[in-house]
């Protein structure tokens, strides 16, 4: 069984260990990352959490919502030994229902190339105008 929770506090430590066990951590990149990661712990606007029976984080969804019309997916991740297990849908349709619902939110997010196959069997469909301005530093890394 997993169990789901809205807005979770979590602490670096924690989120830190659960990216050692998913892929997400490598896309963070490293210029002032705990910094930076402590940050967006404390100041996203809706996050989904999911554990185990052990009380173990084994997924996360975070976004930005203005909770009218756009939610955009800023993370996505889920432990390694529980890909395909349905938990990563599951994460995206209750991040989407918290920001208010299908009928109302349109989610945008830029996937991972490897995770684009995930996204369009969750319905999701690659946009060619979406346009994005990066951060003048970044690197990225491996989490480890």
């Amino acid at each position: 069984m997993v169990d789901y929770c809205e807005n979770e506090t979590l602490s670096f430590e924690e989120y830190y260990n659960f990216l050692t066990r998913s892929d997400l951590g490598s896309l963070y990149p490293k210029e002032r990352f705990e910094e930076r990661i402590t940050k967006l712990l404390t100041t996203r606007s809706i996050s989904i959490t999911a554990r185990n029976n052990d009380g173990k984080l084994i997924g996360i969804a975070f976004g930005v919502t203005d909770f009218a019309y756009y939610l955009f997916l800023t993370d996505l991740g889920v432990d390694r030994s529980y890909i395909n297990q349905g938990i990563g849908g599951e994460l995206l349709a209750r991040l989407q229902e918290a920001a208010g619902g299908e009928d109302d939110i349109t989610v945008v997010t830029i996937a991972n190339e490897n995770a684009t196959g995930f996204y369009e069997k969750c319905g999701y469909v690659s946009e060619s105008r979406l346009l994005w301005k990066p951060c003048k530093r970044q690197v990225n890394f491996e989490v480890i």
